[in-house]
C-alpha cells in the first residue's frame, strides 16, 4: 500500500477516534454529570430516572445534531473553496444564511409561530435558503453558461439585501419577537422535534456520499475550469451539481439549527493543513472535523454559565475566529 493511502488511514482512524471522544465528554459533561459506566444500567432501568431523560431527550439528540450540522457546513465550506479556488469562502457566503434567517424572521413578525405552530420555523428557514439559492443560480448564468464569479458576487449581494429586509422587520416588530429572532440567529442545537434531527443527520450523510461522486472533478477544478475541461471534465455540470448540493446542506443547517458561523471557513481549511488538497480524503476529514468540532463547541456552550446556556454560535465564532487568526500568522511568517 502505498504511503499517502497508510497516512490517510491514519488520519482517519484519528478523526474517528476525535468524534468518539467529543461524543463521550458531550454524554458526560453537564449541570448532571453522567459516567459512561453507568449508561447500561441507566437504559436498563429505562425512564424512570432522570438520568436516562436527561440522555435520551437532551444530550443525545443534541449530539445527533451536531455532528450532522457541523459535518454538512464543514462539507459545504470544502466543496465551495474548491468550486471557486478560494479558501474564504464559506456556506454562508452566497447569502444562504441570510435567505434562511430573513425566512425565519418573516415567519415571526407575522405571528406563523402561534397559528401554524413551532414546525414553521425550520420549514420558513428552509424556503427562505431555497429562494437565494434559486435567485443567485438564476442570476448566474449568463449566456447559457454559469459563472463562478459573479455567482460569489451576486450572492454577497443578496445576502447584503436578505440582511437589510430582516433588520427592517426586526425595527418594526415587538420586542418579543426580536428576543426570538435574535437568539435563532445565534444558532442553538437545543431542537426537541426528533425527526427533523433525523432529517437532518440523514441529509449530512446523504450529501457526503453524494459528494464523493465527484471527487475527480473537484482535484480537477483546482488547475482551473479550462483545464479541467481539456482533462475531459464536465466542469459546468459539476460546479451546478456541486453548488446544489452544498447550497441544501447549508440550507438545511441553518433551517434546523440557525446560522453556526466559522465552521465551513475553519474546518476545511485545518483539514487541509494535516491531509492536502486531494478531495477523496479532504472531504470524509472534513466532515468528521466539522461534526467533531461543534460537538465540543455545543458541549461547552452547555457548561460555561450552567445552569444557564449560550447559543452555539457564539463559541464557534470565538474559538473559530482566534484559529483562523493564528493560521493567517503562520502563514504570513511562512512568506
Amino acid at each position: 500500500m502505498p504511503t499517502k493511502y497508510i497516512r490517510w488511514l491514519v488520519i482517519l482512524i484519528l478523526l474517528l477516534i476525535a468524534v468518539f471522544i467529543s461524543i463521550a465528554v458531550s454524554i458526560s459533561v453537564g449541570e448532571l454529570s453522567i459516567s459512561l459506566f453507568d449508561i447500561p444500567d441507566i437504559f436498563e432501568k429505562g425512564d424512570t430516572s432522570m438520568e436516562y431523560t436527561i440522555l435520551k431527550k437532551i444530550r443525545l439528540p443534541r449530539i445527533f445534531l451536531g455532528f450532522a450540522v457541523g459535518g454538512a457546513l464543514s462539507l459545504a465550506g470544502a466543496i465551495l473553496q474548491g468550486i471557486y479556488r478560494n479558501p474564504l469562502v464559506e456556506p454562508y457566503t452566497l447569502g444562504i444564511s441570510g435567505g434562511a434567517a430573513l425566512g425565519v424572521t418573516v415567519a415571526i413578525v407575522f405571528g406563523l409561530t402561534v397559528s401554524v405552530g413551532a414546525m414553521v420555523l425550520p420549514i420558513s428557514g428552509f424556503l427562505g435558503s431555497l429562494v437565494i439559492i434559486f435567485l443567485v443560480y438564476t442570476f448566474s448564468i449568463q449566456k447559457g453558461r454559469l459563472n463562478t464569479n459573479n455567482m460569489l458576487l451576486t450572492g454577497v449581494m443578496i445576502s447584503f439585501i436578505a440582511s437589510s429586509i430582516m433588520m427592517l422587520l426586526m425595527a418594526i416588530t415587538s420586542s418579543e419577537n426580536l428576543h426570538g429572532i435574535i437568539f435563532w440567529i445565534m444558532g442553538s442545537l437545543d431542537e426537541p422535534n426528533i425527526n427533523l434531527i433525523y432529517f437532518a443527520f440523514i441529509s449530512s450523510i446523504t450529501g457526503l456520499i453524494f459528494s464523493f461522486f465527484f471527487v475527480k472533478q473537484l482535484n480537477a477544478l483546482r488547475l482551473g475550469e479550462e483545464k479541467a475541461m481539456q482533462l475531459g471534465i464536465n466542469s459546468e455540470l459539476a460546479i451546478r451539481v456541486l453548488f446544489i448540493i452544498s447550497s441544501l446542506l447549508t440550507g438545511i443547517s441553518v433551517a434546523v439549527a440557525g446560522i453556526i458561523g466559522f465552521v465551513g471557513l475553519i474546518i476545511p481549511h485545518l483539514m487541509r493543513l494535516f491531509v492536502g488538497n486531494d478531495y477523496r480524503i479532504l472531504l470524509l476529514s472534513s466532515f468528521l472535523g466539522g461534526g467533531t468540532f461543534l460537538i465540543l463547541c455545543d458541549t461547552l456552550a452547555r457548561v460555561i454559565i450552567t445552569p444557564n446556556e449560550l447559543p452555539v454560535g457564539v463559541i464557534t465564532g470565538i474559538i473559530g475566529g482566534a484559529i483562523f487568526v493564528v493560521i493567517l500568522r503562520k502563514l504570513n511568517t511562512r512568506m
